[in-house]
């Protein structure tokens, strides 16, 4: 009778810190085989390969490696272990938290910890507390990760962007009422060319019609509402140090407009080689950054098991929370907030553009729920449909009834 080989395992637990981090290697059977640190550096990360790959060749094993994401101090060992073709999981930090707990170390130490991680995958298996508490990380593809990065930075200049556009607005109201009342908002682009014209905003007065030509854009009834208010143009006695202030920050939000601009250019061209960004897109209402940071967010659809899962990630429901006779929900704090904003965003559009999600949406409301929670309702729907969209390479469809 032939013998069925069983592959050998290398389980690996790393405790992250962000000068070291502890490792902890055991065999499939969970017995410690080895124990060192590593420095959070190349030289750490080398010399942490070449043990793994010494020990995985010394037992022709398999290698899966679990780590915690803190605080990003995982990057970017955990992109190199990819790279290397190895099992990588991610250590859920609260799940863990409620294991130490229920199963308690004799002390608190990174060596410790490290050897509680790799105890998660010989008891995931069989205990419930410990299910889910790992969760493989597949491979990126390359296109969403540059949207994760790229979406993630455009939001970031957005809101310096509405910082500073807030400041900006507030001090113009201050020494200049009249000059802010010529333009129905601070941030359009000929206002901001024509404050930037002079380096003082009382020098805006004595500007020539002739300069005030050059602005790109610029039309010919904005040329005569400027020509009108230079007339009776007047300031207040703070505008002596608060006019450096407006020019810097004038052009500080013209920068900030380009520099979006440009990121919204490129996120529409990688949408286009995005297949999870490309059919997100056909939905109504989903549009170039919305379905380009979902995309980048979800990563690879590969990465759930279910679309409930998604649903999850996404932040388009709850998990259950009841005892006894009460019957209830709670938040789920492993939801992505990145990917729950975008989702709700464009869930919002979404209802403005199709009616019968429209209809959807104020059935919810009539029924007594609270405007957010009938959007989320809607976005469990959407989520299903998305799922099947990707899974099935499909465009959105709008079925006539």
């Amino acid at each position: 009778m032939t013998a069925i080989y069983t592959p050998q395992k290398l389980e690996i637990g790393i405790d992250v810190g962000s000068l070291n981090h502890s490792i902890a290697i055991s065999d499939k059977a969970g017995n410690i085989i080895k124990e060192f640190e590593i420095a959070h550096n190349q030289k750490g990360f080398d010399e942490f390969f070449k043990i793994i790959k010494q020990e995985a060749e010394q037992r022709d094993a398999e290698v899966f490696i679990a780590m915690e994401g803190y605080n990003g101090w995982a990057r970017p060992l955990d992109t190199q272990i990819l790279a290397q073709g190895y099992r990588l999981y991610n250590v859920n930090n609260v799940k863990l938290a409620r294991f130490k707990e229920i199963f308690p170390a004799s002390a608190k130490t990174d060596s410790i910890d490290a050897r509680k991680i790799v105890e998660l995958f010989s008891l995931r298996k069989h205990l419930p507390v410990a299910k889910d508490v790992l969760q493989e990380i597949k491979q990126f593809d390359d296109n969403n990760e540059r949207l994760k990065k790229l979406t993630r930075r455009r939001k970031q200049l957005v809101a310096q962007k509405v910082v500073i556009s807030n400041r900006f607005s507030s001090d113009l109201q201050a020494i200049s009422p009249d000059l802010k009342a010529i333009s129905k908002s601070v941030d359009n682009l000929w206002f901001l060319r024509f404050l930037t014209l002079k380096d003082d905003i009382r020098k805006l007065k004595r500007v020539t019609t002739k300069q005030i030509q050059k602005i790109k854009y610029l039309s010919c009834k904005n040329l005569q509402i400027i020509k009108a208010w230079q007339k009776d143009a007047t300031f207040s006695e703070a505008t002596d140090y608060v006019a450096p202030m407006l020019y810097d920050d004038a052009l500080e939000i013209l920068r900030l407009k380009d520099k979006i601009d440009m990121l919204t250019k490129e996120i529409s061209l990688l949408n286009e080689n995005s297949q999870i960004a490309r059919v997100i897109q056909t939905i109504p209402g989903f549009a170039t950054i919305t379905s380009g940071e979902l995309a980048g967010e979800i990563g690879t659809i590969d990465r759930f098991k279910s679309e409930a899962s998604l649903a999850l990630y996404l932040g388009m429901t709850n998990l259950d929370n009841s005892s006894g006779k009460q019957v209830g929900t709670k938040r789920n704090i492993s939801t992505n907030r990145h990917a729950k904003m975008a989702m709700i965003t464009a869930t919002m559009k979404h209802a403005q553009h199709n009616d019968q999600s429209g209809k959807y949406l104020n059935k919810k409301i009539s029924e007594g729920k609270k405007y957010q929670q009938a959007i989320r309702s809607l976005g469990r729907n959407l989520v299903r449909v998305i799922w099947k969209m990707i899974q099935e390479d499909r465009n959105y469809e709008i079925r006539e009834k």
